[in-house]
């Protein structure tokens, strides 16, 4: 599809901005690389202090990392490696790539693997995480596949807040990255040392931690719950989900109207004179209930309370201490929570090392959107029909070009354009998410390789 650039913006003086030339996302590309892409933020990002002067910077380390080029007409072009962050922009202007992916570092230039045969071996990535809508086709009812909207996109808001607070307070990890996917999803590049360090079955292991989701079976997601006792990834993310349930996805999703998605729903429930008791004060609540108030919300609010009645009266006649009946009471509320609104993950991405993953600024062929930064305590704001697109990003430069001229022509265009234009706040997001606090991490892991140096006598010290 192509970007028609027919939205209208506004800059920040409030007026209009003209919309770009209807022209195709791919005629757009080689204005977009020239002039809007920020390579040098990139490299300086990938490049992990290693394009310093000290002595322990690696020059080697940015050419040891594997860039793919998809060029038009689907065209994987693997294994680029670049010196400097000069020679990756002039490749990238010069190849115009639909896309640009993101791999691994190497023992040696992905340019030279072949020199290398068994040798040639992933080193150090980021551990990355996938999540896209497309897994939620089963609960999302405003719409499937490639559709995004402000209806479902509070399930990427909560998926971004839960795996973010997982990991930084369960796994200490600081410096992360989430960038919204440019159509349906979001990605996230865990960039610590200690992180990038990480084997492929330690990454495993942590996506395996969060992965609550298993699959479905038999009409119904399976979540990893065992007994009344939550894995230590559900109660993290119990306070964020309860809350975003009931305010967002629930009435956004309308998921207790009558219909497929409701019944759906009702299925969670571990029997069926329960679910018989829950229709039945539905119909009670039909007859008195505040035509103000939303369904979905009333609606969960009388099933909430006919399962803790149910549970009370299973005490009271059985005892606390009677678990198999108690057990699938007590979760079903938290299942039903879970299997519409937790994370899932696509698992592949994470375990491996030497995965793909699409790069941020680059612009999605099909939406013309550029993958911007996304900031997970603003994510609920985010707005995925409001991101920048390659058309409007190109208008937004006419228009400053032609405030230019208008003033008389004397004011030159900076150096970088893009500052003119709505990529500036993706930029700014970018070095407030990343660059600002990982530059710090850099030294002290430059300062730690000297400190190693001299204790091995490959350095000396100077009194």
């Amino acid at each position: 599809m192509a970007d028609t650039g027919k939205r209208q913006r506004v800059d920040q003086d409030g007026a209009d901005v003209p919309a770009a030339p209807k022209i195709s996302v791919q005629e757009a590309m080689p204005q977009y690389y020239a002039k809007l892409f920020p390579c040098q933020h990139l490299a300086k990002w990938l490049a992990y202090g290693n394009d310093s002067k000290h002595a322990q910077a690696d020059a080697h380390f940015f050419n040891r990392r594997e860039f793919c080029f998809t060029l038009p007409g689907d065209i994987f072009v693997r294994y680029q490696a670049f010196k400097d962050a000069a020679a990756l922009q002039e490749a990238i202007q010069r190849r115009c790539p639909a896309k640009i992916d993101i791999g691994p570092v190497y023992s040696a230039s992905p340019a030279d693997r072949h020199k290398f045969g068994a040798a040639f071996q992933p080193v150090e990535r980021e551990l990355v995480f996938d999540i896209d809508l497309t897994d939620y086709d089963d609960v999302r009812t405003c719409g499937s596949g490639g559709h995004i909207c402000a209806r479902c996109w509070p399930l990427m808001a909560v998926a971004v807040k839960i795996i973010d607070q997982g990991l930084r307070e369960e796994f200490g990890f600081q410096h992360i990255l989430w960038v919204y996917s440019g159509r349906r999803g979001v990605h996230c590049w865990v960039c610590d040392p200690s992180a990038r360090q990480l084997p492929d079955e330690a990454r495993g292991a942590i996506a395996n931690w969060f992965a609550v989701y298993k699959g479905h079976e038999e009409g119904k997601a399976k979540i990893g719950l065992v007994g009344t006792t939550k894995h230590p990834a559900v109660e993290r993310a119990a306070g964020i989900l309860r809350e975003a349930w009931v305010e967002t996805i629930l009435p956004a999703q309308r998921l207790l109207e009558d219909g497929p998605a409701c019944e759906a729903l009702l299925r969670y429930l571990p029997d069926e004179g329960l679910v018989a008791a829950v229709r039945e004060q539905w119909k009670k609540d039909s007859r008195k209930r505040n035509m103000t108030a939303d369904v979905n919300i009333s609606r969960w609010r009388s099933l909430e309370a006919v399962v803790k009645a149910k549970i009370g009266e299973e005490k009271k006649s059985k005892g606390a201490a009677n678990y198999k009946a108690l057990a699938p009471l007590e979760r079903c509320l938290d299942e039903i929570v879970l299997a519409h609104a937790y994370p899932r993950l696509d698992m592949e991405v994470s375990k491996k090392m030497n995965h793909l993953l699409k790069a941020p600024f680059c612009v999605h062929p099909a939406t013309g959107k550029v993958c911007v930064p996304l900031e997970p305590p603003a994510v609920d704001a985010f707005d995925p029909d409001a991101v920048p697109t390659v058309g409007s990003l190109l208008g937004e430069l006419q228009a400053a070009a032609a405030a230019r001229e208008a003033e008389g022509g004397d004011a030159k265009p900076p150096s970088e354009p893009w500052r003119e234009t709505a990529m500036a706040e993706a930029v700014a997001s970018f070095e407030r998410c990343l660059l600002a606090g990982l530059a710090g991490a850099n030294r002290e892991e430059l300062a730690q390789r000297t400190r190693v140096a001299v204790a091995v006598g490959q350095m000396g010290v100077d009194f």
